[in-house]
């Protein structure tokens, strides 16, 4: 390739940063200006530029715009800043990026599959240039984070959750595809907006739904047979019901359910540590009792019973709060997912009530609910825990639970928070607090890396437990000392390489893929992560 073609394509160019000789080889004289940059002086430029953006959205679209044109030094910078801009490129902003996202479209990036694409999805995927697709996101856009059914606007999810894998773990963004199942939308906004992007139906339902998800998943495994297939932001009704129906036959997890099981089990375990005390001992409340909030009640049992408890025992360390109120045996409204966690109590119907009755040590949000830890639910765990444990984990940030600054004032500065968007630091009578955030991309990086590292075939919950036990690891005392349970983002390299390294051992101790452990796993590991930096391709 040379010329303006060179240019075009954001995986080969280098913009101003190519050099002479290569200006020369591929016919660049005259199609660039002449002064030649290092990356990192194009690095520099980059984030001045960010910086100098008026707001938030602004930030995304430079960023963005950058990735479409010169994707090393998008990536570059993204590896080199990712604490400053993993909340711009995905939570929080991607939220408010999905919201606008049809106002804001200026180039399609992944595929867009249609309901009208029935009986031809097979030529759809064909249509993608790239045959070694590695990883695969996808979503129908029905519960975008905590902000609910954006129809084909919820693209900007898998785009966002592909560029942390590149970024977090190192994996070629040329292996990676992310996917919209456009099935309509039931929001009438976004269907009144005369700029959507989609279709201006409602969403589809039942049996028709279902043969599209299987024709779907069927000629992906044949157009992309090592693929992992992760599932992003499916609603409520279908999430649980995807996961399990698929699970057993592809390569492919639901990050909303077994990502943010894990990346809570690991707060968990940091926040026992941090404050003295086992998992098994815990009292839990969960505030949700959708996809996010059973799989995380699902992953504690099965650390509880792998710790000593029975399944039972397990279960009832757990409590789930829905929006009708406890989940309790009376109700005849549960569904099977439910019924598994039901309590034999009364059927308490405000959070507070719940707290005083069964005087939990961890509260945890996954409600999409904003301020449903009052200064009064607050104020009771502090008066319940010594040091009560507070996480706050929808997104994002206009749907959190509570704040940080919130938590550590009503608990008398006693809290072990995280959040599930990024919080500023709390300076709180001459005490500084560095908040956790519990986001799933300490999570679902790694565990895609070690996935394709080891060409695992099934993705299980022992390598979600493997990888909340690794990351658990990763924090330090250093980090329990500012109020952290997470390890600094600043760090999330070695992190994802640390998680890839638990979850492939899983795969090869488990005769989950064909290969062989290399001797050295920890190397192999490195040696197929992506770098961003610029090479030269003359000699």
């Amino acid at each position: 390739m040379k010329g303006i073609d060179l240019l075009h394509d954001p995986a080969l160019n280098k913009g101003t940063a190519f050099t002479a000789a290569e200006r020369d080889a591929f016919g660049l004289r005259g199609l660039l200006p002449p002064r030649i940059f290092s990356q990192a002086e194009r690095a520099k430029h980059v984030m001045n530029n960010v910086r100098r953006k008026p707001d938030n959205l602004e930030k995304y679209l430079y960023l963005i715009g950058l990735q479409d044109r010169n994707e090393k030094l998008f990536y570059r910078v993204c590896v080199d800043n990712i604490t400053e801009l993993s909340p711009i490129i995905y939570t929080p902003i991607v939220g408010l990026a999905c919201q606008e996202y049809s106002r804001i479209f200026r180039r399609p990036r992944g595929l867009f599959i249609s309901k009208y694409d029935r009986g031809h999805i097979q030529e759809v995927l064909s249509n993608w240039p790239r045959k070694d697709i590695r990883v695969i996101v996808v979503t129908d856009g029905e519960r975008i984070l905590g902000l609910g059914d954006l129809g084909a606007n919820g693209m900007g999810i898998p785009v966002g959750k592909l560029s942390l894998y590149t970024a977090c773990a190192g994996i070629d963004p040329g292996v990676c595809l992310p996917i919209l199942v456009d099935v309509g939308t039931n929001n009438d906004e976004v269907l009144s907006d005369p700029s959507y992007i989609g279709l201006v139906e409602e969403r589809l339902r039942g049996d028709e739904y279902d043969v599209l998800l299987d024709e779907f998943m069927a000629a992906t495994r044949r157009r992309f047979p090592r693929a992992l297939i992760q599932f992003e932001d499916f609603g409520n009704q279908n999430a649980l019901r995807l996961l399990s129906r698929y699970r057993q036959d592809y390569c492919m997890f639901n990050d909303d359910i077994q990502g943010t099981a894990a990346m809570t089990l690991s707060g968990l375990y940091s926040a026992c540590r941090m404050i003295g005390g086992r998992l098994t001992e815990q009292r839990i409340v969960l505030l949700g009792a959708g996809g996010a909030a059973l799989g995380i009640g699902s992953l504690m049992v099965s650390a509880m019973v792998s710790e000593g408890l029975t399944a039972s025992e397990a279960i009832s360390r757990c409590w789930f709060v829905d929006s009708k109120g406890l989940v309790v045996t009376g109700r005849n409204d549960l569904s099977g997912q439910k019924r598994r966690f039901a309590r034999d109590c009364p059927a308490y119907t405000d959070l507070l009530d719940v707290v005083e009755a069964v005087r939990p040590t961890a509260i945890i949000g996954a409600s999409g609910k904003a301020g449903a830890f009052t200064p009064s639910v607050l104020r009771a765990m502090a008066r319940i825990n010594k040091r009560p444990m507070v996480f706050a984990l929808s997104n994002p940030t206009s749907q959190s639970e509570c704040t940080a600054e919130e938590a550590y004032r009503y608990t008398e500065k006693r809290a072990v928070f995280a959040g599930g968007s990024p919080f500023e630091p709390v300076v709180m009578e001459g005490q500084t607090f560095v908040p956790g955030q519990a986001n799933n991309s300490y999570i679902f990086p790694g565990v895609g890396l070690g996935i394709l590292v080891s060409e695992a075939t099934r993705v299980t919950d022992e390598m979600f437990t493997a990888a909340a036990i690794a990351l658990d690891k990763q924090v330090s005392e250093e980090d329990f000392k500012l109020g952290r349970i997470f390890p600094s983002l600043s760090r999330i390299r070695d992190v994802s390489e640390n998680i890839a390294m638990a979850v492939s051992r899983v795969a090869f101790a488990g005769g989950l893929t064909a290969l062989t452990e290399p001797h050295d796993l920890h190397g192999h590991i490195q040696s197929k992560m992506y770098d961003p930096t610029y090479t030269d391709t003359v000699l």
